[in-house]
């Protein structure tokens, strides 16, 4: 069943085109990392589907219906949750509140949710009385990434969770990823590929705004050419 289905997809920030033609389908219960150097135009597309950025022309359907023009609350409420680059949480609020806040109803669903954060990040447990300003990047990170899933998203778009992050962190933020892709359809943008390998199952490489390849994971593991052409590995 095709969750999100982008066609064509134009999007502008002031006077700049960012993405110039952008396509794509992610089927529910998959894994997709979407790829691309710095600048292609992979973190505007994620806010494009949020309704951050405004879109110029094309489409986004999600559960086929219609997102374009929705504001950004309206978008999560559907069913879309964001984890964005540069961590998105509250520095003067503590773990606690800042999942919380991130809550759309306040019920035992939302209670056993936060629950299941706090068991897939048990760092975030035993600082779970800290303001967010005194956590370490992989703990903002990994609390990032739990007030994405605090109202049980059917797709989740993730930017960037390995970036700035030391290997063994990045090594236990991918295995969440995993564990969390039995329950969400992910959408991750990464520039780290042994990540990206782990996670994720397909791929779409995004270059200069436009969609130029899509596949499995397994083969672009061995296609050092098309690797080094897009991707520059």
């Amino acid at each position: 069943m095709s969750l999100l289905k982008v066609n064509d997809l134009v999007s502008y920030i002031g006077l700049f085109t960012i993405l110039q033609g952008v396509s794509m389908e992610i089927q529910q219960g998959e894994a997709v990392a979407i790829l691309g150097r710095n600048g292609a135009g992979k973190t505007t597309f994620l806010r494009t589907v949020m309704g951050l950025v405004k879109t110029r022309s094309g489409s986004i359907t999600f559960n086929d219906a219609s997102i374009i023009g929705k504001a950004t609350h309206k978008i999560s409420k559907l069913g879309i949750g964001y984890c964005p680059e540069d961590y998105g949480v509250f520095d003067l609020l503590t773990i606690e509140e800042n999942l919380v806040l991130a809550t759309h109803k306040k019920n035992a669903a939302t209670r056993d949710r936060i629950a299941y954060v706090l068991d897939l990040f048990p760092d975030l447990k035993l600082a779970y009385k800290r303001h967010a300003r005194t956590l370490s990047g992989g703990q903002r990170q990994m609390l990032s990434v739990g007030r994405s899933l605090v109202n049980s998203p059917a797709l989740i778009l993730i930017d960037e969770p390995s970036k700035g992050l030391a290997p063994v962190v990045i090594e236990k933020m991918a295995l969440a990823l995993k564990e969390i892709a039995k329950q969400s359809t992910i959408v991750l943008v990464e520039q780290n590929f042994h990540m990206a390998l782990i996670v994720t199952d397909r791929y779409y490489i995004i270059d200069e705004g436009r969609t130029v390849h899509g596949g499995l994971m397994k083969d672009l593991e061995n296609d050092k050419e098309l690797q080094q052409r897009h991707l520059g590995l």
